[in-house]
């Protein structure tokens, strides 16, 4: 059997391409936040993880730029060895400054530090326990650590019943790592943490948050989930990116002091793999200052999602109510998803369509997503353009907040 026959009978994507109706991979000439160029022309960007705007922010630009200009445009090594600059060990004193942690890892991306983390920590006669949900490279990581003979279990999303079931059956003897996204990506539900780490710690289980999506969102000043409810000093480990709300690339772990260490020595994505770059670095150390001088920002965005969310809500389309700022409206079926996403992007509104297996089947979505910096205009556009396509498509109605539907 030659390995390459699943590429060359690989079609969905082609018959996407066919019907004109491909929504993915399309290339921007010029990105100024809230504004794209795509295809030639501006559009408004309503699809960006840019949380507050920070990418095309002077500051952050110009920290850049400087970086490259003292340290060159890489490291050339791991942080282990040669990989190692003064950029980094000021980032990660700030981020835990920041964070309220004792001390924080950095990684060169974010699906990496979930790769480093996970499979760092988890060996033989360990446990993952892993929420349905979680983001793909959580999976990933916990396949990887399962390669290292460690046990891997996952519990319904957001259920609390399944997971104190599914940790009353592991060994008290065993390690055992609770693993849940902050904000969960697709539908931008928050996680239920009070009851995670008050489960866990029944159990013994130590407790890992993804916030990728939840730093610089929630929390007080954008601190992230455990910060939302309270829960900084019983909140064991806290990872996220620097390619959303910090305007970069990389990714980071925070916790105690030992842990940290620990991965210092032993995460092979660590060892393994160039450090970050210096420009990504200075970039994300600039938006870390700007996020501290100007915490309002979080609040902007918050602004932004709820006005969103209400307008949505009084024109009558499906969407998943949260606190985050994903604001994801429900289409159903995958064809008439792509439909839809393409009559947005004529009309010069870019959003993001999630499909399955991203999206649970007949459960195709517009995951939108938004910035402090769209201006009220934007949001006005956007929504008059959803106004008319949700009236040609007939996806209008009353009744219209919905609960999850998840893909176990």
């Amino acid at each position: 059997m030659d390995i390459f026959n699943k590429c060359i009978t690989f079609c969905r994507a082609d018959e996407f391409k066919e019907l004109d109706l491909y929504p993915y991979f399309r290339p921007m000439e010029e990105n100024e936040g809230p504004i794209v160029t795509i295809g030639g022309r501006k559009c408004i960007m309503a699809g960006s993880n840019n949380y507050l705007g920070l990418t095309s922010h002077p500051f952050v630009k110009e920290s850049a730029i400087k970086a490259i200009e003292k340290y060159g445009s890489g490291c050339s090594g791991s942080r282990y060895l040669t990989g190692t600059l003064d950029l980094h060990q000021e980032l990660e004193y700030r981020l835990a400054k920041f964070l309220g942690t004792e001390s924080v890892l950095l990684f060169s991306t974010g699906f990496q530090t979930a790769l480093g983390v996970i499979a760092g920590l988890a060996g033989k006669g360990d446990y993952v326990i892993s929420d349905k949900e979680n983001h793909a490279s959580i999976l990933t990581a916990s396949l990887l650590a399962k390669g290292s003979f460690a046990e891997l279990v996952r519990f319904r999303h957001n259920d609390m019943d399944d997971l104190e079931q599914v940790l009353s059956k592991i060994p008290d003897s065993a390690g055992k790592l609770v693993v849940t996204d902050g904000i969960f990506s697709v539908t931008g539900e928050v996680s239920n943490l009070p009851d995670i780490v008050r489960i866990s710690k029944k159990y013994g289980a130590r407790v890992l948050v993804d916030d990728a999506h939840a730093t610089g969102v929630i929390g007080d000043g954008g601190r992230g989930t455990a910060s939302h409810y309270n829960l900084v000093q019983e909140t064991d480990l806290v990872m996220g990116t620097f390619s959303k709300t910090f305007a970069s690339l990389g990714g980071f772990v925070g916790g105690n002091a030992r842990v940290i260490d620990f991965l210092k020595h032993q995460s092979p994505a660590l060892i393994f793999s160039a450090s970050p770059t210096p420009a990504s670095c200075a970039a994300a150390i600039a938006a870390l200052t700007i996020l501290e001088e100007q915490p309002e920002l979080v609040d902007l965005l918050r602004q932004n999602t709820d006005f969103m969310r209400n307008g949505f809500k009084e024109l009558g389309f499906k969407y998943h109510h949260n606190i985050s700022g994903i604001v994801p409206i429900v289409v159903g079926d995958e064809h008439l998803a792509l439909h839809m996403w393409n009559k947005l992007f004529e009309k010069n509104i870019f959003v993001n369509a999630f499909i399955p297996p991203a999206a649970p089947v007949n459960h195709s979505m517009m995951r939108t997503s938004y910035m402090a910096t769209h201006q009220h205009h934007h949001l006005e556009e956007v929504l008059s353009a959803f106004e008319v396509v949700g009236k040609e498509m007939s996806l209008l109605q009353h009744h219209n907040s919905v609960t999850p539907v998840h893909a176990n």
